[in-house]
């Protein structure tokens, strides 16, 4: 399964983010998600922001948890585009403890190309789609 992704971000749970439980507090997922997802469009993609003319912002979320991270577990958090619609852009997304491939957290993450002035979607630019589709076919490197 992990095979199926091109890019991973790796962070450390910290003291803040567990919970009662001795276990990550569910809502920092989505934290972890952004984090990797920011990195996936910088490190990856080699996308500067500005010069694309792109922002986007979440539409939908699904979680599906399968095993509990714990303080001080290292994460991979690994992030494949899956579809690029015309406004829209679905996100795969796996975390793993590190060493490991069994997922503790499946996720599809629907994002919409937003433009902030007029506070409406808009379509995908032509470089970040062409950015994504370079990227996931294995034509740009990392």
């Amino acid at each position: 399964m992990v095979n199926d992704f091109r890019f991973s971000h790796r962070l450390k749970v910290r003291y803040s983010e567990i919970d009662g439980q001795k276990i990550v507090f569910n809502a920092h997922y989505m934290t972890y998600i952004d984090v990797a997802v920011t990195e996936y469009f910088h490190e990856g993609l080699k996308l500067d922001f500005e010069e694309a003319d792109f922002d986007f912002v979440l539409a939908k979320s699904t979680l599906e948890f399968k095993k509990s991270a714990e303080l001080n577990d290292w994460l991979n958090i690994w992030c494949k585009m899956s579809k690029i619609g015309n406004t829209s852009l679905t996100l795969n997304c796996m975390i793993t403890r590190d060493g490991e491939t069994d997922p503790i957290l499946l996720a599809e993450i629907i994002y919409v190309s937003y433009d902030a002035k007029t506070k409406t979607t808009r379509p995908v630019p032509a470089l970040v789609r062409s950015r994504i589709e370079e990227f996931e076919n294995g034509l740009l490197t990392q």
